[in-house]
């Protein structure tokens, strides 16, 4: 049970840090400073923790993943619009 509570913590966490940006490049109109390629291939690492939290079975891992994917192609896309 702690390290499902350990998880969720820290997917939380790290999910959430990407909603300063989010907020930024919606504020701002502008996203010209963020690296296309970057933001792509982490997008595409948290794709495979996602599957593989799906392959595993552990809810910790397929939220954190989840969430983070969609945020970060909100990123992707808000670089595409504005950048």
């Amino acid at each position: 049970m702690q390290s499902f509570i350990v998880g969720i913590i820290a997917g939380a966490l790290c999910t959430i840090s990407f909603i300063p940006q989010i907020v930024k490049i919606i504020k701002t109109r502008q996203a010209k400073d963020l690296s296309l390629l970057t933001f792509s291939i982490f997008a595409l690492g948290v794709l495979f923790w996602f599957i593989y939290g799906i392959m595993i079975k552990e809810l910790p891992v397929i939220l954190a993943n989840g969430i983070t994917l969609v945020l970060v192609a909100i990123v992707v896309a808000a670089k595409l619009k504005y950048g």
